[in-house]
C-alpha cells in the first residue's frame, strides 16, 4: 500500500511546546515525561528524548484484565533515516556502560502536545519528519504515526521494533528465553510464550522482516534514582522499512487486537473528535466561567480524561473506575471519591460519575469501601477508614449538580448501611464513640487514614484514635444523610442526632495553645500528651473546606492562617510542617527512605484544593483565592506534561516527584477552580 498524502491538522491549542533549548538537553528533556491512555487502564508513555528512563515506559503497556493486569508488551521503535545521503538514527538509548548511543535527542527540532497527543518534530537537513503517539480509546492499541512535512526529496525509514513481556512493575532479564516472532500480513504476531496474550507489530506501509535479538543491558536511571534495580533486556523482533515521500505520511500500529485497524488518519481523527467533545462538555458545564480559564486548566480537562477507566460488573457493565495515578497506581477508593467530583462533575462527566458511584456501591463490605484492588486479580483490600466518607461527599456533589432522584433513591440504603455500620462497629476497631460521637480508628500494625506509609512492621504515620479530618468527614456524611432524608421522606432525625453531637464534641480538636486543630485525639499511649497528637498537618483544613465546618468563624480563619503560614507551598501544602520532629524536606532514596518522607513533609499537591476553598470560605476573595492555584497549574509543563503530580518535595524549589500524573491532584485543582470561580 503507498503511504498516504494528508494535508496540515490543526488540532486542539498546543498549551505545552519546546524548542531547542530543552530537546537538545538531555538531563532537561528526560525530565518531562508524555502519557497517553486507552480508558481500561493501559498507557503509553516516556519522555521528550524517546529513550526509556523507567521501568513503565513503552508504547504499549496493556490491560489485559481491565482496567489492570497491565503488562509491557512494546518498548520502543528504533527509527533509522536516510535521506540526501546522511542517515540518521533518531532513537535515544542509555546503557548499563554509561554510553547514550544512539543520542537521536540532536535532531529533535520541537516537542508539543497537540490536545493529548505528543509531537516530535525531526529536523534532518531540510526535512522536517513529524511523530505523533496516541491510543485507541476501549483497546490495548498504540498508533505511533509519522508525517515528512517537509522535504526536497523521499527519505527512506527503517523501524526496530523492541518488544517484551513482563508485568509493568517487574523487570526483564533474557537469558535464553525465545519468543515466537511469526511473519502475517503487514507485520508480525509475538507470541512470547504458549499461555501468553498475543501482540501484533504492523504497517501496512512498510515491508517487514521477523528477527529475534536480545538488546542486553538498558540503563534505567530513574530507577536507580528510586533505589530499584535499573538494568533491563528488549527483544528486538522486527525491522519494518518504509519510504515516505514529501506531505505522505505512515503509521505504525502495536496491538493486542488481531483485527486492529491500520489507518492512521482516521484514528487520529477519531481521538480529535474524542479530545474535542471533552472540551466541549467542560465549557458546557461551566458556560459562564470557561472563556476566563487560564489555559493549564483547560490541558488539566483533558488529563482528566486519562484516568477514567472501564470497569465492567456483571450488574453493571457500564461500570467506570478511576486510576490513582500513572504510571504504578491501579483504582484506589480513597483516591476514586475524593478525584471523582472534579475529574468528572467539573468537567460536565455526570454520567461518569454515576457510573463510577454506582459500580462502587456493589463493592461495599461491613460499611467500608474498597482501598485498592489488586493488580495480579484477587479480592479487594477493605483497610481505609475514609474511603467511605468520601464516597458520601463524592455523591452529595454529584446529586447537587444533577438532582438525580433515580440515583439517589438506588444509593441511600448503601449509605444508610455504611453509617449504621460505623456505629455498630467494623474492621479495624473502626466505629462511633458513643460518649461523645466522634469516630474512632485504628490499632497495632494498621494505616487506615491516607498517610498510609508502612515499612514492613514500622507504620510511619498510625494516626490511631480520632483523626481530625476523619471526624470532619463523618459529620458531613452525617448531614448529607439529613439532606438526603429529608428529600426522600424518610425521617431524618437518628441523622441529626448523631451530628449534633459530633459537632459539638468536635471542640476537642482546638488546640487553644497553638490556634489551629490537634491532628488526632484519644490516641493510645499518649497519655501524658492528654492523649492528644499536636503535630502540625494539613488535614484540619478539611474542617473548614467541607461544606459544614465543625469550627467557630475564627478558628476556620485561624485554622487557614496557620496552615498558609506554616504549610503552604507553591505546589501544595506540606504533611508536616518544617521544625516539628521527623520533619523531612526531600523525599527520595530507596523504598524504605522515601515511604520515610511521604507524609513527614512531603507536599501533596490535592490539598491545594481544599486549602483554596478553605481561603475562599474565610476570606471571600475569590481572586485571591484562585491565584493560590496558579504556580501548580504551570507545573503541566514539567514531568508529566499536561497533567500534574503526585507530590513535591517540602523544602524549596518543590521538586515534582512520585507519579508523574495524579488522580486527586488534577481532580482537586479542577473542582477547586470551578467552584470558587463559578460562587460568589
Amino acid at each position: 500500500m503507498a503511504p498516504q498524502r494528508i494535508e496540515p491538522q490543526s488540532g486542539l491549542p498546543s498549551q505545552i511546546q519546546f524548542g531547542r533549548e530543552i530537546c537538545g538537553n538531555l538531563p532537561a528533556a528526560e525530565s518531562r515525561e508524555w502519557l497517553v491512555t486507552n480508558g481500561i487502564g493501559g498507557f503509553a508513555s516516556g519522555t521528550i528524548a524517546e529513550g526509556m528512563t523507567r521501568r513503565y515506559h513503552g508504547l504499549l503497556i496493556a490491560a489485559l484484565q481491565p482496567p489492570l493486569g497491565r503488562t509491557h508488551l512494546v518498548a520502543v521503535l528504533d527509527e533509522i533515516v536516510r535521506y540526501a545521503g546522511a542517515t540518521y538514527a533518531l532513537a535515544t538509548h542509555r546503557w548499563a556502560s554509561g554510553a547514550v548511543d544512539p543520542q537521536g535527542f540532536l535532531y529533535l527540532e520541537s516537542f508539543r502536545l497537540e490536545g493529548a497527543i505528543p509531537v516530535w518534530t525531526y529536523a534532518l537537513a531540510d526535512a522536517l519528519l513529524e511523530k505523533r503517539v496516541w491510543m485507541v480509546q476501549g483497546e490495548n492499541t498504540t498508533f505511533i504515526h509519522y508525517v515528512l512535512s517537509r522535504a526536497s526529496s523521499p527519505l527512506e525509514i527503517d523501524f526496530k521494533a523492541l518488544v517484551n513481556y513482563r508485568d509493568f512493575h517487574s523487570l526483564t532479564h533474557a537469558g535464553d528465553w525465545h519468543m515466537k516472532i511469526a511473519p502475517i500480513e503487514h507485520g508480525v504476531m509475538v507470541l512470547p510464550f504458549d499461555t501468553a496474550t498475543p501482540f501484533y507489530l504492523k504497517c501496512a506501509q512498510a515491508s517487514c522482516e521477523p528477527h529475534h535479538e536480545w538488546y542486553r543491558d538498558c540503563y534505567l536511571p530513574m530507577e536507580t534514582e528510586r533505589g530499584l534495580e535499573d538494568r533491563e533486556d528488549h527483544l528486538f523482533a522486527a525491522l519494518f522499512r518504509a519510504k515516505l515521500n514529501p506531505g505522505e505520511s505512515l503509521t505504525f500500529v502495536a496491538t493486542t487486537e488481531a483485527t486492529a485497524p491500520l489507518d492512521g488518519e482516521a484514528s487520529r481523527n477519531q481521538r480529535a473528535t474524542h479530545e474535542a467533545a471533552l472540551l466541549s462538555d467542560w465549557q458546557a458545564q461551566n458556560e459562564k466561567s470557561a472563556g476566563n480559564a487560564p489555559g493549564w486548566l483547560c490541558q488539566l480537562v483533558l488529563a482528566a480524561d486519562q484516568f477514567i477507566v472501564k470497569r465492567s460488573l456483571p450488574e453493571e457493565p457500564d461500570g467506570r473506575s478511576i486510576i490513582a495515578g500513572y504510571h504504578w497506581f491501579g483504582d484506589w477508593g480513597r483516591d476514586t471519591m475524593i478525584a471523582l467530583p472534579g475529574l468528572a462533575l467539573a468537567t460536565g462527566r455526570s454520567d461518569v460519575a454515576s457510573q463510577i458511584l454506582l459500580a462502587f456501591a456493589r463493592y461495599v463490605d461491613a460499611g467500608m469501601l474498597p482501598n485498592n484492588f489488586p493488580d495480579a486479580g484477587g479480592k479487594p483490600e477493605y483497610n481505609s477508614v475514609d474511603a467511605a466518607l468520601w464516597y458520601f461527599e463524592a455523591v452529595r456533589q454529584y446529586f447537587a449538580a444533577t438532582q438525580d432522584a433515580a440515583s439517589l433513591q438506588k444509593l441511600f440504603p448503601v449509605l444508610a448501611g455504611i453509617i449504621d455500620a460505623h456505629l455498630a462497629g467494623t474492621r479495624y476497631n473502626i466505629h462511633v464513640d458513643s460518649a461523645d460521637g466522634l469516630l474512632y480508628a485504628g490499632g497495632p500494625g494498621v494505616q487506615l487514614t491516607w498517610m498510609d506509609a508502612k515499612i514492613g512492621d514500622w507504620v510511619v504515620t498510625p494516626r490511631t484514635g480520632k483523626p481530625v479530618e476523619i471526624n470532619a468527614l463523618w459529620i458531613n456524611a452525617l448531614e448529607t444523610m439529613v439532606q438526603f432524608a429529608r428529600l426522600l421522606n424518610k425521617s431524618a432525625a437518628s441523622y441529626e442526632r448523631q451530628s449534633s453531637t459530633a459537632k459539638t464534641s468536635f471542640q476537642k480538636f482546638w488546640n487553644a495553645e497553638r490556634n489551629c486543630c490537634f491532628d488526632v485525639i484519644d490516641v493510645p499511649g499518649a497519655e501524658k500528651n492528654g492523649g492528644k497528637d499536636a503535630a502540625l498537618r494539613p488535614n484540619q483544613i478539611l474542617a473548614v473546606s467541607l461544606p459544614v465546618s465543625p469550627l467557630r468563624t475564627e478558628q476556620q480563619k485561624s485554622v487557614v492562617d496557620t496552615c498558609a503560614q506554616q504549610l503552604l507551598t507553591s505546589n501544595g501544602l506540606r504533611s508536616l510542617a518544617p521544625g516539628e520532629p521527623n520533619y523531612q524536606g526531600h523525599y527520595g532514596g530507596d523504598q524504605r527512605a522515601r515511604d520515610a518522607a511521604y507524609h513527614q513533609g512531603t507536599v501533596w499537591g490535592w490539598l491545594l484544593g481544599p486549602f483554596a476553598l478553605a481561603h475562599h470560605r474565610v476570606y471571600g476573595d475569590r481572586a485571591e483565592a484562585l491565584r493560590y492555584l496558579e504556580p501548580l497549574g504551570s507545573n503541566i509543563s514539567a514531568y508529566g506534561l499536561g497533567t500534574l503530580a503526585e507530590i513535591y518535595d517540602g523544602d524549596p524549589p518543590y521538586a515534582p516527584r512520585g507519579c508523574i500524573a495524579q488522580a486527586w491532584t488534577v481532580g482537586e485543582i479542577l473542582r477547586a477552580w470551578t467552584d470558587i470561580s463559578c460562587n460568589s
